[in-house]
């Protein structure tokens, strides 16, 4: 009778995540529906897998500000074939900058500041594509911080000496982008 009942808890236990660690493509876009999420998109090149958010522009105020006429950014990471297995840590980060010339060429860092908490972030990678106007200001940032960044209710980045506020649909995104990467490994 013991053996009868312990058998479904060990198997709930050993089994049962390793059958929730694994999401398919065609589940991760069933989910991206129903959240309504328009800038998430899942493409698939015959062995990879890619899954983009690209967010909304910051504020017109913040862009002049800076002196630029536009930025967003973008999130993302790769996984090979179909299945997602593990939830992605760390996730890659890109702002966009839209800009008749460069503005943030010597960034070696970037700060978010959530709900008046600093985050430093130093694993930058810059680049430019001169010829289209665009700045490229690269980092990988952990799940754990972008879950952070994704509950603050007030968020901004500083970039250089410029500061561009999170949009509440920008926040949403980020959070979005974290269901539907997660695949039940997390413990």
């Amino acid at each position: 009778m013991l053996r009868a009942l312990l058998l479904p808890i060990i198997l709930s236990i050993f089994v049962f995540p390793v059958l929730a660690q694994t999401k398919s493509n065609v589940e991760i876009n069933k989910q991206i529906r129903q959240l309504n999420e328009k800038n998430i998109t899942v493409s698939y090149d015959g062995n990879t897998s890619k899954l983009m958010a690209v967010a909304d522009n910051f504020s017109d105020r913040d862009s002049a500000k800076a002196g630029v006429q536009a930025m967003n950014f973008a999130v993302g990471f790769f996984y090979p074939g179909e299945q997602l297995k593990d939830a992605p840590d760390p996730i890659m980060f890109t702002f966009w900058v839209l800009t008749k010339r460069p503005r943030f060429a010597n960034i070696i860092d970037v700060t978010f500041s959530i709900d008046g908490e600093r985050l430093l972030v130093d694993n930058i990678r810059y680049s430019a594509r001169a010829r289209d106007g665009v700045e490229y200001i690269n980092c990988k940032l952990s799940r754990a911080d972008m879950k952070r960044i994704a509950k603050g209710r007030e968020v901004q980045v500083k970039i250089g000496e410029n500061e561009f506020r999170f949009l509440p649909d920008q926040l949403r995104m980020l959070a979005d982008v974290l269901t539907v990467s997660d695949t039940g490994a997390e413990y």
